[in-house]
């Protein structure tokens, strides 16, 4: 009874998980511009589906489902050892669930004589888990092991694989305990031989003894041949059928030999009962766990892949398309192979910010999109993870789970700017990417953040503009001292100010009247950034005006690095400006 209590209670948590976390995929969303309410996104979500079943893109989602969901065709490409460590966990885990927790409902059906202490069964079912094992060993190795570069193991990884590693162990200790232990062989006596004959007991024990690994707790070898004969018989009569010799059952059968020396003391201790209640505790609790855990990927991985096979940004309905953003989020298997191959991965060695890595953002991305509180610090790691971002679209390809990463980041990054969290980084070509995407985006939500850095640029750096007359107040010893000791910057002092960097300026050549529009001229901003003017230079318009063309630097007479110079000055007001959060 309380097993059937249990199972049922994990049954319905696993359920409302998986219907909850289903309900927040047409909730949440990433799209301010073209939100669309959660009855909207399910009726279109149907529509969606009814069109792709009665459609060509069927085919197409059939032929996902063969190579990408059962074969793994992606990560096959990617790597051969992950490849046969997913199929391995896959296969094995599938072959355990079908074939033996699912035994009364599947194998009891599809085999005529089944019992699961038959040889061939016994095989099959050390197979399945010597598949798994082998697949948990790899992915150990794998994160614990092998030098993976920016790999990261989080503590949904350990989870999962802690949570198999003690379903299989717990099984097969299990099964290797019953080989051994008495107890369970006079239950099974019991329930199916009638032995009414002291003489017939001991010799189907002392046969079982000899064949079948038990541990009598009188007998010992070598067993009197007459008693073994008889033993024999008795076995052929009440056993045979439904027990083959635990040999088939190699990994358990093994196990059982290791455990043989204390074999008594686990039996008296009733070990086999409570490796039984791990066991089944252990599948119910990762059952429950299985939507609020990395589990969840065996049900929104495919459905991800199956997704943006039959889907096109341009076409299709944006409501799904809002959907299935946020649903990739949660079908991340966090494998680490966008950050391997990630153009901008090499800087997490620098700033120690993992958010820099791909595989990391996704976690503070589905925090963001979940209402969840998030701090100023996390906002700003994600934000800067996600301008440093090259969009060299490498994640998206090399993602197994089929998601449009470089979609995902761009609508993160607006998303932050709704929030009220603009970067100085807009005013640079780092924001080329978004220029080129500014027909998603209206025409008020793209200029907004744009806006709101020029006018914090202008408050903090209340003294800027060539108008200001400098006077030994405004000047900033710290800035200086910061340029000479950087490597970027560090010969900015040979300029004499001769004017070649504006005169080969093309930002400058763009405007009529320069010194209105930016400010400052290059030249200008070399000298002031000499002589320490901080407020001058971080609020000139043409530091962040700035293309880092580099024609400055190569027509330089004196080999000053003036773009690599421009570029530290931004990063210096950036950090002096620690922008603090706008009202939405």
């Amino acid at each position: 009874m309380l097993f059937q209590i249990s199972l049922y209670l994990a049954l319905a948590v696993c359920a409302g998980g998986l219907a909850l976390k289903m309900a927040n995929w047409f909730q949440y969303r990433l799209d301010f511009e073209q939100a669309h309410a959660p009855a909207r996104r399910t009726t279109a979500f149907v529509k969606g589906c009814l069109a792709t079943m009665f459609s060509k893109r069927l085919l197409t989602m059939v032929k996902v489902v063969v190579l990408d969901v059962l074969l793994q065709v992606r990560i096959y490409r990617i790597s051969r050892v992950r490849w046969i460590m997913h199929l391995s966990v896959m296969y094995g885990f599938l072959a355990l669930l079908l074939l033996h927790a699912l035994e009364g409902y599947i194998s009891d059906h599809l085999f005529a004589d089944y019992y699961s202490t038959r040889g061939p069964f016994l095989l099959i079912r050390n197979l399945a888990f010597s598949m798994v094992m082998l697949g948990v060993s790899l992915a150990v190795f794998r994160r614990s092991v092998k030098s993976v570069p920016r790999l990261m193991t989080s503590r949904a990884d350990q989870f999962m694989l802690i949570t198999l590693a003690i379903v299989m162990l717990s099984g097969m200790l299990l099964e290797g305990s019953k080989i051994l232990s008495f107890s369970s062989y006079q239950e099974m006596v019991a329930d199916y031989a009638a032995l009414d004959d002291p003489e017939d007991e001991t010799a189907l024990a002392s046969y079982w003894a000899a064949n079948f690994g038990i541990v009598h707790p009188d007998l010992k070898a070598p067993f009197d041949a007459a008693a073994l004969t008889a033993g024999a018989e008795l076995h052929d009569s009440y056993c045979a059928a439904c027990h083959s010799r635990p040999q088939w059952a190699f990994a358990s059968y093994g196990f059982s030999r290791l455990m043989k020396p204390i074999a008594r003391i686990l039996d008296q201790a009733a070990v086999p009962t409570i490796l039984w209640h791990v066991h089944y505790l252990a599948c119910f609790f990762g059952l429950a766990m299985l939507p609020f855990s990395k589990f969840l990927h065996i049900f929104s991985t495919p459905l991800s892949l199956m997704a943006n096979a039959v889907m096109d940004d341009e076409i299709s309905d944006r409501a799904n398309i809002e959907t299935r953003q946020i649903m990739e989020a949660d079908a991340c298997t966090h494998c680490g192979a966008c950050t391997q191959h990630c153009a901008v991965g090499i800087i997490y060695e620098v700033t120690a910010n993992a958010s820099i890595l791909p595989s990391e953002k996704i976690a503070l991305t589905r925090l963001l999109t979940s209402g969840q509180h998030m701090n100023e610090a996390q906002i700003r790691a994600l934000q800067s993870g996600l301008y440093l971002c090259t969009n060299c679209h490498r994640c998206t390809d090399v993602c197994p789970a089929g998601i449009n990463l470089q979609q995902l980041w761009f609508k993160t990054r607006e998303y932050i700017f709704r929030k009220g969290f603009p970067d100085t980084a807009l005013l640079s070509p780092l924001s080329y990417y978004r220029g080129l995407m500014a027909r998603h985006i209206s025409k008020n939500a793209y200029e907004r953040p744009l806006e709101c850095v020029k006018k914090q640029i202008a408050s903090t750096f209340a003294h800027s503009g060539q108008s200001h007359d400098p006077n030994p107040k405004q000047m900033d010893a710290g800035l200086r001292s910061a340029l000479k000791s950087s490597a970027r910057s560090a010969n900015f002092s040979a300029c004499f100010t001769c004017s070649t960097c504006t005169s080969v300026c093309p930002v400058v050549k763009s405007f009529a009247d320069p010194q209105a529009a930016l400010d400052l001229m290059p030249h200008q901003i070399m000298h002031a950034a000499a002589i320490g003017l901080r407020d001058m230079v971080f609020g000139s318009r043409m530091l962040w005006t700035c293309l880092d063309c580099y024609q400055c630097q190569e027509a330089c007479p004196q080999g000053v690095h003036i773009a690599d110079l421009f570029c530290e000055l931004r990063v210096l007001a950036r950090n002096f400006l620690n922008q603090p959060p706008m009202a939405a």
